[in-house]
Parts: C-alpha cells; sequence; structure tokens
C-alpha cells in the first residue's frame, strides 16, 4: 500500500481548485493540506473530530448531509469550538444540505478524507461508495452491524487496496491511560507473564462496559436522534460498543500480531433489550410520541431496545468474554464505566471503575505470588512505567493486591480521545499506510461482532 512522494502529496494536495477540479495537482508554492469531507454527521461522534485542530488538516471542512436537526447539532458544536474561551478552534464550514448529499460528495470531491459518524445501517455503503471513488476513509464504529454488511466491508478493504486510499476506524478507547496501563504491564513478562488460554468459566481475558442513553456532551445534555433507538439503523448493542471491546482483545492480547479470521470460534452469545418509558424517551430525543418505525419495539408503551449483549469466544487459543449494557442514566456523580481483566500466569491486571474506585477507571495488579512481587512490580514502573507515565505510583491494598495510581494529567477524558486517534491517523495518511496488521485486525474484529450477532438471534 506504500506511495511514493510525488503521488502522496496528489493524495494529501487533492481539491485545492474548484469544487468540481479534483485531479488537479497543488502547486509547488502551496502547502499539502488534508481536506475534511463530513458526511451526513448523525452522531455527536462526528463533532468531537473537530474539537481540536490539526496543523497538516486544512480549516475548511466540507459537510454533505440532508437538512435536519442532527446536522444542525452538528453545526451547533463546531460553533461553540469555535466560540469557547479557552483554546478556541478556527473552523470554516462549506455546506451542502440536500437529499443527494452522498452523489454531490463523491461528484465535488472537495476533499480526501471521508469522516462518517451516524445511521450505522448506511455507514458500509458510504465507506463503499467513498473508497471507489479514491477516497480516504476516517470512520466511527461500527463500519458494520450484520452479516451482510460484513461482506461489503470486505470488499470495501480489497477496492481500498487497489485504489491506494486507507479506511480507519476511530478505536479511542486504545487512549484510555488505564488500558494503556494494563496493556503495557502485560508485556513485562516478570510481572504479568504469559496470557492463560483460560475457559468458557474463567476467559483469559474479559471485558465489559456500561453506558447510559441520558448523559452530557461538551457541558450540555446529548440529545439522541429517535433512530438511535432503532436496532436496524444503530444495530444491536452486540455490534456496535462491542467493536471497542473486542478491538482491546486483540489490541492488548495479540499486540502487533495480524489475527486471521480462522483463528476465531464462536462459543456463546446473547442479546437482551433495554425498557424505556415513554417520558424517559421523551426527555432523551426531545419527542412528544414515538416516530412509526419503532412500533416494532413497542409493548405496553414502553420501549424495547436491544442495546445488551455478551459473547464468549475462543481467539488464539485464548478465550475471551466481551459484554455491553445499557442503562438509562448513571446515577448522580457516575457515568459509563469499564471493567477489564487479563489472567496471567504471574498475575492479574484489572479494570474497575465502581464507588470504591471514585467511578474512575483504577488499574490492580493480583499477584499469583507474594514472595519478591513487591520489588519486581517496583523495578518495572521505575524502569518500564514512568517513561511513558511519569509520576505513576504503586500502592499495595490490605488484600495482597496493588492499586496503581496514574497522575490525573494522563486522565483527559473520552472527548479528548478522538483528537489523538486523529492525530494517529493523520500520521497513517502521512505514510501512505497502516500497521500491517491493523486491516486484518478490522477485518477479524468485525467478523467476530457479526458472528456473535448471529449467534445470539438464533
Amino acid at each position: 500500500m506504500k506511495k511514493n512522494i510525488a503521488f502522496l502529496v496528489l493524495l494529501l494536495g487533492i481539491a485545492c481548485g474548484e469544487k468540481k477540479t479534483v485531479d488537479k495537482m497543488v502547486e509547488t508554492d502551496t502547502q499539502a493540506k488534508v481536506k475534511l469531507m463530513t458526511l451526513d454527521p448523525g452522531h455527536f461522534h462526528a463533532a468531537l473530530v473537530q474539537k481540536t485542530m490539526y496543523p497538516q488538516v486544512d480549516s475548511t471542512i466540507y459537510l454533505f448531509a440532508p437538512d435536519g436537526p442532527e446536522v444542525n447539532d452538528f453545526l451547533n458544536k463546531i460553533d461553540s469550538y469555535n466560540s469557547r474561551e479557552t483554546d478556541p478552534t478556527a473552523w470554516k464550514v462549506n455546506k451542502y444540505l440536500g437529499d443527494d448529499y452522498l452523489e454531490k460528495m463523491i461528484a465535488d470531491k472537495p476533499g480526501n478524507v471521508m469522516i462518517v459518524a451516524g445511521k450505522n445501517s448506511k455507514k458500509i455503503d458510504y465507506v463503499l461508495e467513498a473508497v471507489k471513488a479514491g477516497l480516504n476513509v476516517y470512520a466511527d464504529k461500527p463500519l458494520v452491524i450484520n452479516p451482510e454488511g460484513f461482506k461489503k466491508l470486505q470488499q470495501a478493504f480489497e477496492i481500498a487496496e487497489k485504489n491506494g486510499v486507507l479506511i480507519y476506524d476511530i478505536m479511542t478507547e486504545r487512549f484510555e491511560s488505564t488500558t494503556l496501563m494494563q496493556k503495557t504491564f502485560s508485556d513485562i513478562p516478570e510481572i504479568f507473564g504469559e496470557l492463560i488460554d483460560g475457559s468458557v468459566e474463567e476467559p483469559a481475558i474479559s471485558k465489559e462496559s456500561v453506558h447510559h442513553f441520558f448523559k452530557y456532551v461538551s457541558g450540555q445534555p446529548l440529545v439522541r436522534p429517535a433512530w438511535f433507538f432503532d436496532v436496524n439503523e444503530e444495530g444491536e448493542g452486540i455490534v456496535d460498543v462491542t467493536t471497542h471491546l473486542v478491538d482491546l482483545v486483540q489490541w492488548e492480547a495479540f499486540p502487533n500480531q495480524i489475527i486471521d479470521i480462522t483463528s476465531i470460534n464462536m462459543v456463546k452469545a446473547k442479546r437482551w433489550p433495554t425498557v424505556l418509558t415513554k417520558e424517559e424517551f421523551q426527555k432523551v430525543t426531545g419527542l412528544d410520541s414515538y416516530p412509526e418505525y419503532l412500533e416494532k419495539d413497542i409493548e405496553n408503551d414502553k420501549l424495547n431496545v436491544f442495546c445488551n449483549g455478551e459473547m464468549i469466544y475462543n481467539i488464539n487459543g485464548k478465550y475471551a468474554k466481551v459484554s455491553v449494557i445499557w442503562n438509562y442514566q448513571a446515577p448522580e456523580g457516575t457515568g459509563d464505566t469499564h471493567y477489564s481483566i487479563m489472567r496471567g500466569t504471574k498475575s492479574d491486571l484489572i479494570i474497575k471503575q465502581g464507588e470504591k474506585e471514585g467511578y474512575k477507571p483504577t488499574l490492580y495488579i493480583a499477584p499469583k505470588e507474594q514472595d519478591g512481587f513487591d520489588g519486581l512490580l517496583k523495578t518495572a514502573i521505575d524502569d518500564k512505567i514512568t517513561a511513558q507515565f511519569a509520576g505513576t505510583t504503586m500502592e499495595k491494598m490490605d488484600n495482597g493486591t496493588y492499586r496503581i495510581n496514574i497522575p490525573d494529567e494522563f486522565k483527559i477524558g473520552h472527548e479528548a480521545h478522538f483528537g489523538q486517534v486523529t492525530e494517529n491517523y493523520l500520521k497513517y495518511l502521512e505514510a501512505g499506510e497502516l500497521p500491517e496488521w491493523e486491516v486484518p485486525n478490522m477485518i477479524s474484529k468485525y467478523y467476530t461482532t457479526t458472528k456473535a450477532y448471529e449467534l445470539a438471534k438464533k
């Protein structure tokens, strides 16, 4: 997928002329810029990419979308970032609103990277059209929500390679400091040993996340579109949020390794609904009544949303468990939570985020043998951890486990992770390629989620 320098300059400099002049080479005295096109921003994650600015990205965003409240919400968020007192952005939006927004984007191609975060049912079709047109893709998860979509994804990656463009999904959780720390310790044999094989009853690696429909984003109550509650559009929970967790299983347990779909065997999978009252639905959507397309999911005037799911599978000979739960609203002072455990031959690495932790993700290390572990852990922190997380300390608990205290400066929050992922993607664009394991592992990731979906539906 590598490109020579001349082709890279052409790729990153597309559309420096008029809108419909897509093949014009940049002038020699013009700095090549990445130009972003945001397509149909139905999810607030589309705006979070623009919460910060990037020197290699042109300050004009090209927006193509149907008119309506969702695009207005996107524009309002961009305006709030531009007008904030601290570190304001300076985005300019060149917008086209109309029902033929996809066709217009493909025809004009004023940019070279398509950002998409919205209805998951349409996302893979957007991706396919973009790569066919020679555009790079930067997409919110999930790229697909069913087996039919997975087949299209395989096709999209083949076309992207042929056309020399990149498809990349936004995996923000790789940048969460506690998860990064868990991964780092799992790569220190003196502390972790090796990941055990595990079993169905006690998997080698488990991850669970709890989310909430009503929450605050950028300081404002989040208004969700009604289609978010339609599993035909958003996808069921077992193929949506689980994307992050399946990605972390692969990324932590098998770092920098290519994972083939033949090494994945789905063992168990299940799904269940979260039930919302009409009042709860009204509060989170701002609508007075249920839309007609949700009638299929309504019983006794309550909405059943199949947003919860769990899977147990074997990957490269290791058992893994992934589960996602959606509640209506978190208790006061709390928010979305994450639990994770990696079981090693010398210790277990456990992330908890409960009341005891002040609802903040916290890493614990539970050694299998106490003798000498204290000194080994101190050495590991001094030699291998503080280089990445300066100021990290350890604290031995009464039960013999160790709490790892990460300085607050590394706990920047979910919204800020979008900027970190984007900076990573921009480096890949400049290089003209992704790490060799990223594409096969994206394929394996969505193979896993769609296989779980198939099994859970039986």
